[in-house]
């Protein structure tokens, strides 16, 4: 009670307030030239807050920014700190503020994702309209499926695809374009099943994520419930506590675009952006096209290098010299520097969007390139199956298992993830990447290709598109209707233990025209192919009245007196079965083969 007594009573509070409440701000020394991290790391805070009060002070500041004292001393007396100058050489000036190797600072390179009627376009469409490099918002003439944007005197470069498909396009050739994804989410929408497969083709590719707040200004909007959706599918917002950066904006009447701006070049600066300039250009093609006048021109990234007019020019298997390049206001330019998008013509034909492009010295050198291009190209096997990942295991190869899962229901999802990534131990990790309901699509398909993923269904079949794209690109497409043998599948697969699985292909089907006799041989079936084809390698069904009277193979394939390996639909043929002779007009024979499931 005496202490209490003596401070309410303390001179010159009034009885109020004691000077024991009034801390002294503590004080630090800082040299005359400091950078950002080292502020931060100084006073104990994240180099974010640091740039954050730069901001607020007017100032667009990097990580590696060096700040003057005056500067400084402002910042951390915001952070309740007194500074004090230290005295420093020349000489250790000049060193912080030195630039260390070929590396140098580049644009941030930006992808719009999210769901359909959530406002990407019109999102991309006020950036674009109200701050193009140079103002030059006029002289917009022509689309090149990218387009740079300035803000406070820096760059920022977007990509304007149509969807996280051709996002994920890009990157299962091999081509990481983005830096940084923004995630469009309607405030009076919500989360919706598109947004969350952007999400979390975007998570897949390990590129950081800012969150766009679009249509704040419409009477239904309701900030807190989409964060909370947003939580839910684990990206917490700063306000609530995570590190995403949520930016509430109104495409429609261009609201908050600049701050979308400077927090993109404020998660830039932190992800310390840099390319190497002084080396032949290397980038990706964004989309390419036939026209009519000018030929192919291709719309391209750069990602290092300096792409200048008579380079030339090697994109997979396309070649050519570089014979004009312009941007996307259609005016000529003499070079692109890393992070620039362009558009080129000199291209021989047109190279697929996601193509690897490179300078090379000379015409031999490009011819050599696209020779190699072609042969890695025939070699490649792009997809892995659960087959592949049992023998990997077994010798130890495997360390993570990606999987897409497709359901009937929703309440099918969590059961089954949970018990998938459960599987996980110390050699090798499950990661279910994306989970959806309905069938398997195309989309499903890309993100299964860029992330080295198995498709797992169940109770769900692929679509037609996803089934010939999965084919081709030799994607794993697994189907389950018990739950029990899906996980079982997953842990011998884990084990190294799981053995191929079998499915039966109909290859083609004849119908017998006539039967003769072969003597001591038994009997050959006259037969006219009338789907697919026969091959001498093909096991076969005989099928008298849709009813199956015997299983055997083919033991000879004739045309006329040759023997054949193969014969096409339309033609005649003379069939011998292995121990079956019991052959009648009208029978129906039908070749198969059995093929391992992947």
């Amino acid at each position: 009670m005496t202490n209490r007594q003596e401070t309410d009573h303390n001179p010159g509070d009034n009885g109020i307030k004691s000077s024991a409440a009034q801390p002294v701000s503590p004080q630090i020394i800082l040299p005359p030239i400091i950078t950002v991290k080292q502020l931060a790391d100084m006073i104990s805070v994240s180099p974010i807050e640091i740039i954050k009060q730069l901001m607020r002070n007017g100032i667009m500041a990097n990580i590696n920014q060096a700040l003057e004292y005056e500067v400084a001393s402002g910042v951390v007396a915001d952070f309740g700190f007194t500074a004090k100058r230290q005295r420093t050489s020349a000489l250790a000036k000049q060193a912080v503020t030195a630039k260390i190797g070929k590396l140098h600072a580049r644009p941030p390179v930006i992808t719009i994702m999210g769901h359909v009627d959530n406002g990407k376009t019109s999102l991309l469409d006020a950036i674009r309209q109200s701050n193009v490099a140079g103002g030059e918002a006029g002289a917009i003439t022509q689309h090149i499926g990218a387009y740079q944007v300035e803000m406070k005197g820096r760059k920022i470069t977007f990509l304007d695809t149509p969807g996280h498909e051709a996002f994920t396009a890009m990157r299962a050739r091999g081509a990481r374009a983005t830096d940084i994804a923004v995630l469009v989410v309607a405030a009076d929408d919500g989360v919706m099943p598109q947004t969350i497969e952007a999400l979390d083709h975007a998570k897949a590719a390990g590129v950081s994520i800012v969150v766009a707040l679009n249509k704040i200004d419409k009477p239904g909007a309701n900030p807190d419930k989409v964060k909370q959706q947003l939580a839910d599918q684990g990206i917490l917002v700063e306000e609530w506590g995570g590190d995403i950066i949520c930016v509430p904006v109104s495409a429609k009447k261009k609201l908050g675009i600049d701050d979308l701006l400077e927090n993109l070049l404020l998660v830039a600066d932190i992800l310390e952006l840099k390319a190497e300039w002084d080396c032949p250009a290397e980038g990706i093609v964004i989309e390419a096209r036939l026209d009519k006048t000018r030929g192919p021109v291709a719309t391209v990234l750069v990602q290092k290098g300096v792409l200048k007019p008579g380079d030339n020019i090697v994109a997979g298997t396309i070649g050519g010299k570089v014979k004009a390049m312009f941007s996307d206001a259609g005016k000529n330019i003499r070079k692109a520097e890393p992070a620039t998008p362009t558009g080129i013509l000199g291209l021989n034909s047109v190279p697929a969007a996601g193509e690897v492009f490179q300078v090379v010295a000379a015409e031999k050198e490009a011819r050599a390139l696209i020779d190699k291009n072609k042969e890695e190209g025939r070699t490649a096997t792009k997809g892995i199956s659960l087959t592949s990942v049992a023998s990997q295991t077994a010798t130890g190869e495997t360390k993570d298992l990606n999987i897409i899962l497709k359901t009937d229901v929703h309440g099918s999802i969590e059961p089954i993830k949970d018990s998938l990534e459960h599987l996980s131990d110390e050699k090798t990790r499950v990661k279910v990447i994306h989970t959806g309901t309905g069938s398997i699509t195309e989309s499903d398909i890309l993100l299964a290709l860029a992330s080295k993923a198995v498709v797992v269904g169940f109770n769900s079949k692929p679509e037609p598109g996803a089934s010939r794209m999965a084919e081709l690109e030799n994607i794993s497409i697994r189907q389950y209707s018990v739950i029990y043998k899906l996980i079982e599948d997953v842990e011998k697969a884990l084990k190294g233990l799981l053995e191929p699985e079998y499915a039966e292909v109909i290859v083609g089907q004849a119908e017998i025209k006539a039967v003769f006799e072969a003597g001591k041989k038994g009997k050959i079936a006259g037969s006219l192919l009338k789907e697919g084809k026969a091959t001498r390698d093909s096991q076969v069904r005989v099928f008298r009245a849709n009813k199956i009277v015997a299983e055997s193979r083919v033991s000879s394939l004739k045309r006329f007196k040759d023997d054949v390996k193969e014969v096409a639909t339309g033609m005649e043929c003379g069939v011998k079965l292995d121990s079956f002779n019991d052959f009648q007009i009208g029978d129906i024979l039908q070749f198969f083969r059995q093929e391992q499931v992947t």
